[in-house]
């Protein structure tokens, strides 16, 4: 059964892989900052703030339910980039639905997000926030997908997009979740 945090190891990996094939070279922010291989269990706790052990046991999950695989040449995880996509437009709000809550401090997710901005007028003047000691906005607060969102936002920017998209997918009406979809399936090719 996965778990939310299953979809942000993925969407980082998925983030890992974009940065790779548009520098060309493995992500060096990220080997810089922890040491180690980006896509390692250690990488990937300190890129997103999940324990190694529930990284392992998310990527274990993501493979036995065929939304990621193992490359063969570098054990690498590897998403399913189709899967994925699918599981996200099609049955992520119904598995972890969304439901703004009370205004709060936080980091700006779904229209709010840099991502969208600009792209879809809302009639409502309320913005979305994860929930965010550090953040500047003020907004209805949207639980993320996982605790520690906010913060791997913050180090990626792409991730952070994957992740705003994927709230607007969870919060908006048809129109919106329509639109914000065709922009994940874009970004995910």
């Amino acid at each position: 059964m996965m778990k939310s945090q299953d979809v942000v190891v993925l969407l980082k990996l998925v983030s890992l892989e974009d940065e790779e094939q548009n520098i060309g070279q493995q992500p060096a922010r990220d080997r810089l900052v922890t040491g180690e291989d980006p896509y390692s269990v250690r990488g990937l706790e300190a890129a997103l703030g999940i324990s190694k052990t529930e990284v392992s046991a998310s990527i274990k999950r993501s493979v036995a339910s065929g939304i990621a695989i193992k490359d063969r040449k570098t054990g690498r995880p590897k998403p399913n980039r189709r899967q994925l996509r699918e599981f996200i437009v099609h049955g992520l709000k119904f598995v972890f639905p969304a439901k703004p809550g009370v205004m709060q401090r936080g980091l700006p997710t779904a229209f709010a997000a840099p991502v969208l901005q600009g792209v879809l007028h809302s009639a409502g003047s309320l913005i979305s926030v994860w929930p965010y000691a550090r953040g500047q906005e003020m907004g209805q607060s949207v639980e993320p997908l996982f605790k520690s969102v906010p913060e791997a936002a913050e180090k990626d920017e792409r991730l952070y997009a994957y992740l705003a998209l994927i709230d607007a997918v969870r919060l908006g009406n048809q129109r919106e979740a329509n639109l914000a979809a065709d922009l994940l399936a874009e970004r995910l090719g």
